[in-house]
């Protein structure tokens, strides 16, 4: 169970992720509370923003054969149906 950090911190969870991973709080504590308030949005997300070679490298990861001769859209769909 996270431990209350007060009303400052929306996602006492995460927030403590953060700072054991090495977050400093104040960092912490912007990312733990964009996340809480739905407003955290990292460029490359989601999948049909990444990079093909990025889309590879995962489907390499979960092992789906055939990747290399698909397109981005394919390993987009590939990735999905895990």
């Amino acid at each position: 169970m996270a431990k209350d950090h007060g009303p400052s911190i929306k996602d006492d969870k995460l927030y403590e992720d953060l700072r054991r991973d090495g977050a400093s709080p104040e960092k912490a504590a912007r990312i733990a509370n964009a996340k809480a308030a739905g407003t955290l949005k990292h460029r490359g997300t989601e999948l049909e923003h990444r990079t093909k070679a990025d889309l590879l490298k995962e489907a390499r990861e979960i092992g789906i054969a055939g990747r290399s001769k698909m397109s981005k859209t394919d390993l987009v769909k590939a990735i999905r149906k895990g």
